[in-house]
């Protein structure tokens, strides 16, 4: 006959595995909004009309390239991403100086300013990473007066990077009308009161040769 402290023993192994399989369900499922492979989940747009997507943008041993010229940015088809944690992995190519590119969210209206679309800039020009840049936009950060220069608005660190060649990952957390920004895990900005909350995700291209081996989104729970 079985204890009762073998039948209670059994009985919490089973709830921990029911507990287990109900946090695996209820945890939000990451989208790779990069595969590794192509770029069908993207569309285009170029500041000249008759370059096309594959002269600026290519898929090569699981990395997205941009070759920074000409002016355009690649987005999503997908254009509704609201609340979610957003990850991207990107270097400077070794030999290179680096330069600028940026992280668009919340786009929306094309040509809202020239050949960019209507949104929150998150920066990575190099050295500048997490810079917020707003795109026919508005939103608020701490110290506001001394740390927006015009669209630009301030990160809090400027060292968080690391050398040419390296990767570097940012973290983008959107939720309501909040971003927090943490580049290679340095909080480097947080904005409220945005006046935009959701849309689609963009890459520019803007100047700089620049490589990607991970763009991820994963939706936050309510």
């Amino acid at each position: 006959m079985r204890s009762i402290a073998s039948i209670l023993i059994v009985g919490f192994a089973i709830n921990g595995l029911a507990n287990e399989a109900l946090s695996a369900e209820e945890k939000p499922e990451t989208i790779a909004l990069f595969n590794g492979k192509n770029l069908d989940n993207w569309t285009y747009y170029l500041r000249d009309e008759n370059v096309k997507m594959e002269d600026v943008w290519s898929v090569k041993n699981g990395l997205l390239i941009c070759k920074g010229k000409p002016a355009g940015y690649i987005r999503t088809k997908k254009d509704d991403f609201e609340n979610y944690r957003l990850v991207v992995e990107w270097r400077w190519p070794e030999g290179t100086p680096g330069g600028n590119n940026g992280v668009l969210v919340h786009t929306s209206t094309p040509n809202a300013l020239g050949v960019w679309p209507k949104s929150i800039e998150v920066q990575l020009f190099r050295g500048n990473a997490g810079d917020f840049w707003v795109i026919g936009t508005e939103l608020t950060v701490p110290d506001l007066e001394s740390r927006r220069k015009g669209r630009r608005h301030l990160n809090l660190t400027d060292d968080s990077e690391k050398p040419i060649g390296e990767w570097n990952q940012m973290e983008i957390v959107c939720r309501g009308d909040e971003i927090i920004v943490h580049v290679n895990g340095d909080l480097v900005n947080h904005a409220t009161d945005c006046s935009e909350t959701k849309g689609a995700i963009s890459l520019q291209s803007e100047g700089a040769l620049i490589e990607y081996r991970k763009v991820e989104l994963t939706p936050l729970k309510d």
